[in-house]
């Protein structure tokens, strides 16, 4: 009797069915896939304990895929249908660390060195100062700090401090997150309507031992997906969705080599 056998995760790609020309997705480094297929069912009992009959009733298909390939464009058309634009957030921390920057004469203020991102376009995000010698974090106030305080103008990345922390010799570092607008991709998530999701054509296929097993969802919506952060170890999100059949009433599509 001839046998077919399957061996690793294979290859899955995602092709949105709600949009007039979409651009299919390549999920990579994909880890694993798991597809649920199940029924319920009804059991038709007389007068002893087990059923006389037993009949299947609704069925669903719902699965699991854990994704290390990190990009926006694939979370966008995988999970969020939302609109993706050039740019991206990136996070300094602990700039001028780790012996810190000395805080300069009068008008005492440092410009961090990626200011002239946040005056071009969008305003960073402060994340913090702290003394580099002490390792106590400085209060941030709206204007004149004093020794201790900062003040920060976030539209041009200038940090203001205190005459008293110059004096005294204060060495700082700092923590802020700004804009890039020419690299990478930005989705800037905005509130919904109930029901409103991206569709997409699941197809997930393997070829093992020259044999080939492809298994194609017609219609399927994103349900969740969970990110992990972990110390010493990859970010492995789990990517989850559900079937549904398409307009044409196709559920699924099955097909091996044997």
């Amino acid at each position: 009797m001839l046998q077919q056998y399957n061996f690793g995760a294979g290859t899955l790609f995602l092709v949105r069915t709600d949009i007039a020309v979409p651009t299919p997705v390549r999920v990579g480094t994909l880890q694993d896939v798991s597809v649920d297929m199940s029924f319920q069912t009804k059991e038709l009992y007389g007068q002893y304990q087990a059923p006389v009959a037993v009949a299947r009733g609704q069925q669903k298909i719902t699965g699991k895929a854990k994704i290390a390939n990190l990009n926006a464009r694939q979370l966008n058309d995988a999970f969020l249908g939302q609109t993706l634009s050039t740019g991206e957030q990136i996070q300094i921390v602990d700039e001028g660390g780790p012996n810190g920057t000395a805080i300069p004469t009068t008008p005492y203020q440092i410009v961090v060195a990626n200011g002239s991102s946040m005056s071009s376009g969008t305003p960073g995000i402060d994340c913090g100062v702290f003394n580099a010698g002490t390792g106590i974090q400085l209060t941030r106030v709206a204007s004149s700090p004093v020794a201790g305080e900062y003040s920060c103008d976030m539209t041009t990345g200038t940090y203001t401090f205190s005459s008293a922390d110059h004096t005294a010799g204060v060495l700082v570092i700092i923590s802020y997150a700004y804009f890039e607008t020419s690299t990478g991709n930005r989705i800037t998530a905005v509130n919904q309507l109930m029901g409103s999701s991206p569709q997409f054509r699941m197809q997930l296929a393997n070829n093992y031992a020259g044999n080939n097993l492809c298994l194609t969802l017609y219609a399927a919506i994103p349900t969740k997906m969970s990110w992990d952060f972990k110390n010493e170890d990859f970010t492995v999100p789990d990517f989850e969705f559900s079937a549904f059949t398409d307009s044409l009433g196709r559920f699924f599509d099955w097909s091996s080599s044997l």
